[in-house]
C-alpha cells in the first residue's frame, strides 16, 4: 500500500511538472511575435499597417500618444515639395507627387485638393524660373485629382498688399496629420496587430532566436516580457538614442535635428487657396486655410539641441513668421492675435555644409541584422510614410520570405471607402439630419464612413448623450476612447480632433474627469 501510494505521488509530481511546463511553454508561446515596431508616429503605424496586412504578427509600441510629437506638428499637407526642386532633388519630388495621387485616394475623408497662390514680390525668384519649376511639378507624375498651375493677376480687392500685382497657382493637399497616424493604426489593428501606446520599450537583449524585448506600461506599471524576431526602430527624433541607448548599437547616421514651429492666428483671408510666401533669404512660409476659424503660418528652419518632447516655437521664429505675413498681407498679425503655437523636431540626416533648409528631407532605411534583424528608419516626411513602409517590409522580405505582397497602393483607410465627398455628405444628412451641417462636415472630415458605424441607430441629440462642449457629445468620446487608443482629454482635443480650439478651461476638465471615471487605466 505504501508502495502504490510512493508510485502515486512520484506520478503526481511527473503530472505537475509536466503541466507546469506546458504553461511556461504557452505563456512563451503567447509572448512570441514576428516584429515589434518601436514609434507611434506616421512612419511606424504605416510599417505597422503593411506588415500586418502581409500576415506578420506585430507588435507596436509607443511611449505616449499615437502622434503625440513630429508627426502632429507638420504643415498639414501632403505634397510633392516644390521648393526641393531647387535643390535638385527630382526623384524625391516625383515619390512624392506619385504617393500624393495615391493617398488623397486612399482618405479622401482626411485628404482634399488645396490650391497654393505664390504671390511675386521684387525680392522673388523669377518668373522664369517658377515657371519652369511648375512645370516640372505638373509633369514628374501623372494628376488625376489636382489642377495645372497657372500664372494669375492679384486685383484691389484681394487680401494681398496692392504692390502684389501677378503670381502663379498649383495644386497639392491639405491633411489632417494626426488623424492620418490613427487611422493607419486602426487598419493595422483590423489586420491582427497589437497597438500599445503609453508603452515603452525599456530594453533589448539578443536571445537564441531573436530579440528579447522589455515592453514598460506607464499607466498600469506593468513590465511585459516579449520574444520578436525582428524590430523596426521608426521613433523619430529618437532613432539614434534607441540604437546607442538601449540597443547598446552604433547608429548608422548621425542626425541633425531640426525644428519646424507654426501659429495659428484668426482667418487672414477669406478665400479656399493657401499662400507659399518667399522670403528675402530664400525660405518659402506657408499661410493655410484651417479650421473654418483660422489660419496656420508655418513652417521654420531651427537648429535643435535638447529634448524633442520639449520643443517649442521661439520669440525668434515668431518674429520671423509674423514680418513675412505682414510683408505680403493687407491685413496685418500682431504676437496677440497669436491663438495658438506649436513645434516639432524633424530628424533629417547630417549632410555637411548645409543650412537647416537645405537638408535633404528623404528617408534612408538601414537594416542591420547582427546579431538579430533590427530596421532603423532615418528621416522622412507625412507624404512619403506609405511608400516608406512598403520599402521597409521589402527589406525584411529575406527575414520573414513567407509573409505576402505588398499590397497598400490599392488599400482604402478606414472610412475612406466613398466616391465623392459630396455624396457621403448627402448620406449622412439623409440619416442624420438633426445633427446639422456643421457636425455633418466634421464627422465627415474625421471618420468618413465610420460616422455610420459611431452613430448607429441614434435618432436625434438625446441618444448621443454628455455633450462636453463644441458639439463634442459622450458617443463620440466612448468611440474615441474604445476604438482609437484615446487615454486623455487632450488626445481627444488635439490629436482625435482639433476642439480644443474652441474648449474652455471647464468644459475641458468636465471631459478629462468623465474620461478618468469611465475609462480608468487597466
Amino acid at each position: 500500500m505504501l508502495g502504490a501510494l510512493t508510485q502515486l505521488s512520484e506520478l503526481l509530481e511527473i503530472s505537475l511538472h509536466c503541466l507546469k511546463t506546458r504553461r511556461s511553454e504557452v505563456t512563451q508561446s503567447q509572448n512570441s511575435h514576428d516584429l515589434l515596431i518601436i514609434g507611434g508616429g506616421i512612419n511606424g503605424v504605416g510599417i505597422a499597417a503593411d506588415a500586418s496586412g502581409r500576415g506578420l504578427d506585430v507588435v507596436l509600441c509607443e511611449k505616449a500618444d499615437l502622434a503625440s510629437a513630429t508627426s502632429s506638428s507638420s504643415s498639414k499637407l501632403i505634397h510633392g515639395g516644390l521648393r526641393y526642386l531647387e535643390n535638385y532633388e527630382f526623384a524625391m519630388v516625383r515619390k512624392s507627387l506619385k504617393e500624393r495621387e495615391l493617398l488623397i485616394e486612399a482618405a479622401p475623408h482626411v485628404i482634399q485638393p488645396m490650391a497654393f497662390h505664390i504671390p511675386q514680390l521684387p525680392h522673388s525668384r523669377s518668373g522664369l524660373l517658377l515657371r519652369a519649376g511648375l512645370f516640372l511639378y505638373d509633369n514628374l507624375a501623372s494628376r488625376k485629382r489636382f489642377g495645372r498651375s497657372r500664372g494669375i493677376r492679384m486685383d484691389d480687392d484681394g487680401p494681398l498688399n496692392s504692390a502684389i500685382r501677378h503670381g502663379f497657382e498649383y495644386w497639392d493637399a491639405q491633411v489632417d496629420d494626426s488623424r492620418l497616424v490613427v487611422l493607419n493604426a486602426l487598419q493595422a489593428k483590423k489586420h491582427g496587430a497589437n497597438i500599445q501606446t503609453r508603452t515603452e520599450c525599456t530594453a533589448i537583449e539578443a536571445g537564441d532566436q531573436g530579440w528579447s524585448v522589455t515592453l514598460s506600461n506607464k499607466d498600469s506599471n506593468v513590465d511585459t516580457k516579449l520574444n520578436v524576431k525582428a524590430i523596426v526602430n521608426a521613433t523619430g527624433p529618437w532613432v539614434a538614442s534607441v540604437e546607442k541607448n538601449i540597443v547598446k548599437q552604433a547608429a548608422a547616421h548621425n542626425i541633425r535635428m531640426v525644428k519646424g514651429s507654426h501659429i495659428v492666428v484668426p482667418r487672414i483671408h477669406s478665400g479656399k487657396q493657401a499662400y507659399l510666401l518667399q522670403h528675402h533669404d530664400g525660405r518659402v512660409i506657408f499661410v493655410i486655410p484651417y479650421l473654418q476659424k483660422y489660419s496656420l503660418v508655418g513652417t521654420t528652419d531651427q537648429e535643435f539641441t535638447g529634448d524633442p518632447d520639449q520643443a517649442e516655437i521661439s520669440n525668434e521664429e515668431i518674429t520671423y513668421l509674423i514680418s513675412i505675413v505682414n510683408l505680403y498681407f493687407k491685413k496685418s498679425i500682431l504676437r496677440s492675435d497669436i491663438v495658438y503655437s506649436f513645434a516639432g523636431v524633424r530628424p533629417l540626416i547630417e549632410e555637411l555644409g548645409k543650412d537647416a533648409s537645405s537638408v535633404s528631407r528623404d528617408y534612408r532605411l538601414e537594416l542591420g541584422t547582427q546579431p538579430h534583424p533590427l530596421l532603423s528608419i532615418y528621416g522622412g516626411k507625412v507624404t512619403t510614410y506609405r511608400i516608406l513602409a512598403e520599402e521597409a517590409m521589402n527589406k525584411l522580405q529575406g527575414i520573414f520570405p513567407d509573409m505576402g505582397p505588398a499590397w497598400t497602393s490599392k488599400a482604402k483607410l478606414p472610412g475612406g471607402d466613398f466616391d465623392l465627398p459630396e455624396n457621403l455628405f448627402g448620406q449622412l444628412t439623409s440619416r442624420y439630419a438633426w445633427l446639422g451641417p456643421d457636425i455633418i462636415s466634421r464627422w465627415q472630415n474625421s471618420y468618413g464612413t465610420i460616422s455610420f458605424e459611431i452613430l448607429g441607430d441614434a435618432k436625434g441629440t438625446e441618444d448621443l448623450g454628455v455633450k462636453f462642449g463644441q458639439n463634442l457629445y459622450q458617443k463620440e468620446v466612448d468611440y474615441l476612447c474604445n476604438n482609437e487608443w484615446a487615454k486623455t482629454a487632450d488626445d481627444i482635443l488635439w490629436r482625435r480632433s482639433k476642439l480644443g480650439y474652441g474648449f474652455s478651461r471647464s468644459e475641458r476638465t468636465s471631459l478629462a474627469n468623465y474620461i478618468e471615471q469611465s475609462f480608468p487605466p487597466s
